[in-house]
């Protein structure tokens, strides 16, 4: 029989519920029973949503040793060690010193280098754990005619699912019945209102997800009513199952830092390599096969020099202490490169409910026949004021304004309450709104409820788009101006309502309503609605008995009509700042929703995200373009309203086609996939659900969209400054290279430095100040320059010429020292002390680099020693620690140096200081050249 179902994929919101009813070949009194549900599990399979095979810890660990440079320092360690082990078999374990130290020290780098990679990228991908989170783990079913409650993951298509209130939503399915059943699918569309759902309606085959009255989905919330629903699909043939879909088949792009550094290992492996080879020919050319064994060990120095082993460790260190000045800024950086890939960012999509808006309904206008109020306040906090052309006004003193305000408190089924000073609602945030409007003038529903008891209703549907409560008239103070004991509070839709209304409340009376003043509504609602406001209309009417509950029709007539209420889900007062700070920083918002495009207009309009006239693309429009038409809209689409999240994920992949750099903020399941795909994924902390959150490289902490402005100029700090200690690393490595080539081409018949020298140099002397330099304070302008391409060449903007021409300047003022200190030690009768003098004079000589390279343009002496006392601190301890290996003996055995005299060291310190001055000559020279042109 399963054979004969029909597939998964069917437009079920398009066809009646009997014919769904037929089609899964269900019963709406009986539901399925036991052995076709046995049947059907086993052929769709259980309702949960499946996980892709990700890779293992082992895994993750082996791909941190295909980087090319640690691959070069791995065949270094090995060559050392052979080396090393027939000089033992050789000489002896006396005579050849420490064994494989070189050995030891290289592959621990390696192995240190490894274990922070993998500590970065070790993090289990979460989000489709947090997804199958979501699913309720019990549901109420009907099966062989017998209610029952089973576990959500044994329900399958056909069968027959209860909703009440309160009930979180297991499968998608089609209603069949339906009684004032309210929805909440925020998480899944973006929509911040309640979605009424409706059995009988039979929709388009285009009608958006959003708009799919008569479906629920999974993962969603039933807010009130009640239903009952034929489960068409369950797990990953769900809404819920494809954005997991979605998720596991976004593939994590390398970030730009990624890019850039395996871009620099490739070029100085490539340098390094060719080198060795150049010096190797050159030697044997030279002395022949004879200084084999010498011209290895030159070029595996060479090797080590040209790797900067500390870079790594320097730029882990620089990303997590950006991640702690975030976390200051309410930022959260959930994947450590992710801080300087913020730099980059050239487009922020975000999406509005909950990002750019409050995720709160809040009245902004109320329209009585006679006078327009303009109201203030934020959230759901019942503090504000009632404005009349700019003035406020009392609204005890307006009876029309007064009987709408009442209608709000006593035509409605929410809960206003305060917690931890924080204002929120139980129940539909429309109603909540309205609670709030009335809370602002004094009308508080703890005190109306018990004066007006509710003696009756008439509850919301889809069909009649109204509500209305009956209620006693016990207070004699009343405001409503009647002699009789009981009336009607209606609320709905403007139109409905006003058709059924012949008077309207005035100052002082009601009067009768004119074709004129009729108009006049029509045209108001028009308005408020073209702003994207929700607009609800209201009206009473007194009454002597409460009616029967099947007297709708005949009591609701003859009303009178109070007023207009328009709502908006309303925008973060910073949200505003926060677009025009982007713009100054030449980075593009753009607004993704699923909510109603006049809606999503009105919002960007007012926050400066688009202007009047601007183009909107909704989903149906955007279902209809190819990939490469839309990569050319994208180019001048703004917003985008009603899309799905499939339309997320390709409006991101769009505009990453053209060459954008992409931040993608959200708070929904259905943000979760374009969070993946997106350069950066941004989740709110506050009313994000864990699918965005483990989604995303960020968090915001405070839901406030101004703090991504503040994490972008983070980003960019972070990422000139690793540019600022990449110049100063490499700068002194080319350096070394070039002087240890030069030993034997100029005649010396040893290596200069040994691999455990040239490792202490390229992690001590050059990390601890590449530390400080990471620390940096902002340049001015930081914030108000478009962001630098996240393509560029880690060499670009003048950085490989002044890494060339540094490490040739430190290779000419070391090679001068190491020819005269070779040729006095020689004389001296020490013949290895010039091997002390080079490698003391390259480690002082980065300090006094280290302390120029602060700035561009201004001289040292320009600049505030203690705007970065971390620099001060980090040469003054490299510089001791050097001295140290020295003249302190067991340091001095290990790392093979000698004891320099004082006249000596003196000697080192003076060439050391040449790369100072040399580097702020520079600086006075592109000053003058600069004033010239």
């Amino acid at each position: 029989m399963t054979q004969s179902l029909p597939p998964l994929n069917t437009l079920w919101h398009a066809q009646s519920s009997q014919k769904t009813l037929e089609d899964l070949k269900t019963d709406r009194a009986v539901g399925l029973s036991s052995q076709e549900v046995d049947a059907r599990s086993r052929h769709y399979g259980r309702n949960e949503i499946e996980e892709g095979a990700g890779r293992s810890s082992w895994q993750i660990l082996l791909d941190q040793f295909n980087n090319i440079m640690l691959i070069l320092l791995i065949a270094v360690a090995i060559i050392s060690g052979v080396l090393d082990f027939i000089d033992l078999q050789t000489q002896g374990a006396t005579q050849s010193g420490i064994p494989f130290k070189d050995t030891i020290a290289i592959m621990s780098i390696v192995i240190l280098n490894g274990i922070l990679g993998y500590l970065q990228e070790s993090r289990a991908e979460k989000a489709l754990a947090a997804l199958k989170q979501m699913a309720s783990p019990q549901v109420r079913v009907l099966r062989d005619g017998q209610f029952s409650e089973v576990e959500a993951a044994e329900l399958v298509p056909g069968d027959i699912m209860l909703l009440e209130a309160g009930v979180q939503v297991s499968a998608d399915g089609r209603l069949i019945e339906a009684s004032n059943l309210q929805v909440r699918e925020s998480a899944l569309t973006g929509e911040a209102a309640a979605v009424n759902k409706q059995a009988d309606a039979q929709l388009n085959e285009e009608t958006p997800l959003g708009d799919r009255a008569n479906m629920v989905f999974s993962g969603t919330e039933v807010l009130q009513g009640r239903g009952k629903v034929a489960v068409t699909a369950t797990g990953m043939a769900t809404e819920l199952g494809k954005i997991a879909q979605m998720l596991q088949s976004v593939e994590s792009e390398p970030t730009p830092l990624q890019q850039r550094m395996a871009q620099l290992g490739n070029v100085l492996v490539t340098g390094s390599l060719t080198l060795v080879a150049l010096t190797i020919g050159i030697g044997l050319l030279q002395a022949g096969w004879g200084r084999l064994r010498e011209l290895v060990e030159v070029s595996l120095s060479m090797a080590v020099a040209v790797v900067p082993e500390g870079l790594p460790a320097v730029i882990t260190v620089t990303l997590a202490l950006g991640t702690q000045r975030m976390v200051r800024r309410n930022a959260l950086i959930r994947k450590l490169p992710a801080v300087e890939t913020l730099g980059s960012v050239n487009t922020i999509c975000s999406d509005k409910t909950g990002t750019l808006t409050q995720n709160k309904m809040v009245v902004q206008e109320v329209e009585t026949v006679e006078a327009t109020y303009r109201v203030t306040g934020e959230g759901y906090a019942p503090q504000g004021e009632f404005k009349n052309d700019d003035r406020a006004i009392e609204p005890q003193n307006n009876t029309p304004l007064q009987e709408l305000l009442l209608a709000s408190v006593l035509c409605n089924d929410a809960v206003l309450q305060q917690e931890d000073n924080s204002w929120t609602i139980l129940g539909d945030p429309t109603e909540g709104a309205l609670l709030a409007l009335a809370g602002k003038a004094g009308f508080q529903a703890e005190t109306l409820n018990p004066q007006y008891p509710r003696m009756g209703e008439f509850p919301f549907s889809s069909e009649r788009k109204r509500m209305s409560a009956i209620c006693e008239l016990s207070d004699p103070t009343s405001c409503i101006p009647t002699d009789t004991q009981y009336a009607l509070f209606a609320k709905g839709s403007p139109e409905l309502v006003l058709e059924r209304c012949t008077a309207y409340q005035g100052d002082n009376n009601e009067q009768s309503l004119t074709d004129e003043q009729r108009q006049h509504i029509l045209n108001a609602n028009n308005h408020m609605a073209e702003r994207g406001l929700r607009v609800l209309g209201f009206a009473y009417k007194p009454l002597r008995e409460v009616p029967e509950a099947t007297e709708d029709e005949s009591t609701e007539r003859e009303m009178i009509w109070l007023g207009l209420v328009g709502m908006l889900d309303a925008p973060r007062p910073e949200a505003k700042v926060a677009v025009e700070h982007s713009r100054e920083a030449g980075i593009r918002p753009v607004m993704i929703t699923g909510d109603h495009q006049l809606t999503a207009m009105a919002i960007a309009r007012s926050l400066g995200i688009a202007k009047e006239g601007d183009p909107v693309l909704t989903g149906s429009e955007l279902e209809k373009l190819s990939q490469p038409d839309l990569e050319r809209e994208v180019e001048r689409v703004n917003v985008y309203a009603r899309v799905t999240p499939e339309h997320k994920l390709r409006i991101v992949r769009a505009l990453q086609k053209q060459g954008k750099f992409v931040a993608m903020t959200g708070d929904g399941v259905n943000d979760a996939p374009a969070l993946k795909q997106a350069d950066i994924g941004i989740a709110m902390g506050i009313t994000g659900t864990d699918v965005s959150k483990e989604a995303s490289d960020m968090v915001l902490l405070d839901d406030n969209f101004a703090t991504i402005v503040a994490a972008t100029e983070e980003g960019r700090v972070v990422y000139t400054n690793i540019r600022r200690f990449i110049k100063y690393i490499l700068g002194s490595n080319i350096g070394e290279v070039i002087t240890i080539a030069a030993a034997p081409l100029i005649g010396l018949n040893a290596v200069p430095l040994t691999p455990l020298q040239i490792l202490w140099m390229n992690l001590v002397t050059d990390g601890l100040p590449a530390l400080a330099l990471a620390v940096e304070p902002p340049e001015p302008d930081v914030m108000r320059r478009p962001p630098f391409s996240p393509r560029e060449n880690i060499f670009a903007r003048g950085l490989g010429s002044y890494i060339v021409r540094i490490g040739i300047i430190f290779a000419i003022i070391t090679i001068t020292l190491m020819v005269w200190a070779y040729n006095q030690a020689q004389l001296s009768g020490d013949p290895n002390r010039w091997k002390t003098m080079v490698f003391t004079s390259l480690c002082i000589a980065q300090m006094g680099h280290a302390i120029a390279v602060r700035s561009n343009s201004r001289l040292t002496i320009e600049m505030n020693p203690f705007s970065n006392p971390y620099l001060l601190v980090a040469v003054a301890v490299t510089t001791a620690l050097q001295l140290m290996l020295v003249y302190i003996p067991f340091l001095r055995d290990f790392f093979g140096t000698q004891i320099l005299s004082g006249q000596e060291l003196l000697i080192c310190l003076a060439f050391s200081s040449l790369m100072f001055v040399w580097v702020e000559l520079e600086k006075l020279f592109i000053r003058w050249f600069r004033s010239r042109s």
